[in-house]
């Protein structure tokens, strides 16, 4: 077996590894339905992680944006005592979310199953 046989197995290796990383639940993070969603949204902190012109676009009432991109850097803004309910488009972004924030400490983390695109309530365009 030749050293670029070698190196093409090890890259797709890693390539494998990282899909299945990116795309795999985060452990800790729970779906919650719209209905329950909705009950809870006076309860805990709502955070739309999809990027500002999304946000702008429409976004539940009440929402803070913090862009996944960004939640590295701004999850000091969070509190750790009260529930974070994340939503995005879908839901790999407010995976990629969750994963940052277990990851630091915060235990009470939920997502609104189905994402943004299925939300049936009120929202709010800027």
């Amino acid at each position: 077996m030749g050293i670029e046989t070698i190196l093409v197995i090890i890259l797709w290796g890693a390539l494998i590894a990282y899909i299945v990383w990116r795309f795999m639940p985060a452990r800790g993070l729970k779906k919650m339905k719209q209905e329950e969603f909705r009950a809870s949204l006076r309860k805990g902190q709502l955070i739309d992680v999809r990027e500002p012109n999304e946000y702008k676009g429409g976004h539940i009432i009440g929402a803070r944006n913090i862009p996944v991109g960004q939640m590295k850097l701004r999850m000091k803004e969070l509190r750790k005592d009260q529930p974070i309910l994340m939503y995005c488009q879908g839901k790999s972004r407010t995976n990629q979310a969750a994963k940052l924030l277990l990851k630091n400490g915060f235990t009470d983390v939920y997502m609104l199953e189905g994402g943004f695109k299925n939300w049936k309530g009120k929202i709010k365009k800027d």
